[in-house]
């Protein structure tokens, strides 16, 4: 199951067009966004770590602890986003369990891999 599956049918969408900045490392981080159609590229430090398509993530790390922004991000393609502020994911992680797992999952990911690459 996507994560896009778990969230509310009455969930906003952010249209953002091929090319522009989502968010930049070091901005403040209040809001995360699960990729509902389109794919993005994360850098770190202005070097590709990831691309990321429907159904995955951005920016769940700077909502989960409030430290700035650890990567920037920029769409590859026109991205259909759903954003998911502090309130929201507490919901989200309290009625589905599965959401927070597959976010754990994600965090786990991205942190081996920025890791192993650095």
């Amino acid at each position: 199951m996507s994560l896009v599956d778990l969230l509310p049918s009455d969930a906003r969408l952010k249209t953002v067009p091929a090319g522009e900045l989502i968010f930049a490392q070091g901005d403040r981080g209040d809001i995360m966004y699960v990729i509902a159609e389109g794919e993005a590229q994360i850098l770190i430090d202005g070097k590709p770590l990831e691309s990321v398509g429907a159904g995955g993530i951005l920016g769940e790390m700077a909502l989960i602890d409030a430290e700035p922004r650890s990567a920037t991000v920029i769409s590859k393609t026109r991205c259909l986003l759903v954003p998911v502020d502090e309130r929201s994911f507490i919901d989200l992680v309290t009625r589905r369990p599965e959401f927070a797992l597959q976010v754990m999952r994600v965090l786990v990911h991205r942190l081996r891999r920025a890791g192993l690459e650095r």
